[in-house]
């Protein structure tokens, strides 16, 4: 217990330090050490340089974070691939998590103030995916299927896994020969009843990329029988503030802006999930390119109208 306590209270001090850093942009190590005296992590005690120092490279190792000296002048310290930070890579989710870990865990006093998503289907399997994504082991798994009411226990080699919407995703390749010629197949976590790793292991595909598989996707859904097409949406100036802070897509530029209205491009795969956020947005959201992505938004939304004309007063 004792070192899961020193391990935990130690990250708490490695995310302290690069928070201090990044909201100071540039600081001095005495004026870093006068910080940690006001704050109560510190317990009145400073850091000694010699553990500051160490606690960069851990710093380093464990995130990615750079964490350099000016070298000349007062001699202040900085993140040097700040960049890196808002990146949406491992390194950058893991200090993200473990700065929000950490305000949390700092927050007891405030606990029945604090609510929280759960998130469902990350406990009971995730760790043993990647551990048998490590080794290149295939998994033997039960998944259960919605629309048929029904479990089917088969073999799979684990190629990926992804977060969306509070939902962990297996991508993996079943070694079923009819399932198999069809490429990687996404499973729900959540949908999965039983996960056991096999003995047996397979050659992960050397041309296979996680990041190119999902290009130009919204979410989850591949689409890879979708060519990535240039769209082009028109949001009201309310809206576009929260496009604006929380993009669609990375590939998401804002072409024109005025009072009224934004216009964002992207390239993207018309998924459906993506058509789905669109029609989340309502109104304040139109599809103006391409022309059949138009199309199927107003399909959609003729089907939801037939549904509900005949209640309008």
């Amino acid at each position: 217990m004792i070192n899961n306590d020193r391990g935990q209270s130690l990250i708490s001090k490695y995310v302290w330090v690069i928070e201090t850093i990044y909201r100071a942009k540039k600081i001095s190590f005495k004026e870093l050490n006068e910080k940690w005296l006001d704050d109560d992590i510190s317990r009145g005690v400073e850091i000694p340089k010699r553990t500051f120092d160490n606690w960069r490279y851990v710093i380093w190792d464990m995130f990615g974070i750079d964490i350099a000296n000016e070298n000349r002048g007062e001699y202040r310290y900085y993140i040097s691939n700040v960049e890196d930070i808002s990146k949406n890579g491992l390194r950058s989710w893991l200090y993200n998590t473990f700065c929000v870990s950490n305000a949390l865990a700092n927050s007891q006093s405030i606990k029945d103030r604090i609510l929280l998503e759960y998130v469902p289907s990350g406990q009971e399997y995730l760790q043993t995916i990647i551990e048998a994504m490590k080794e290149n082991r295939v998994l033997n798994i039960t998944h259960y299927n919605y629309w048929k009411d029904q479990e089917y226990n088969f073999d799979v080699q684990p190629y990926c896994v992804k977060l969306f919407r509070q939902r962990w995703y297996l991508i993996g390749l079943s070694t079923y020969t009819y399932f198999r010629e069809q490429g990687p197949r996404i499973y729900s976590l959540d949908r999965l009843r039983h996960v056991h790793v096999k003995d047996e292991t397979f050659d992960m595909p050397k041309d296979w990329d996680a990041k190119e598989y999902f290009a130009g996707c919204y979410g989850i859904i591949a689409g890879l029988n979708k060519k990535v097409k240039d769209i082009k949406l028109k949001v009201s100036a309310g809206q576009a503030n929260y496009i604006r802070d929380l993009p669609l897509h990375e590939s998401q530029e804002e072409i024109e802006r005025n009072n009224e209205y934004s216009i964002f491009t992207y390239q993207m795969r018309t998924t459906f999930d993506l058509l789905q956020e669109l029609l989340w947005n309502g109104g304040d959201v139109e599809v103006l390119e391409p022309a059949s992505l138009r199309r199927e938004m107003a399909d959609m939304v003729e089907r939801m109208w037939n549904k509900y004309k005949n209640d309008r007063k």
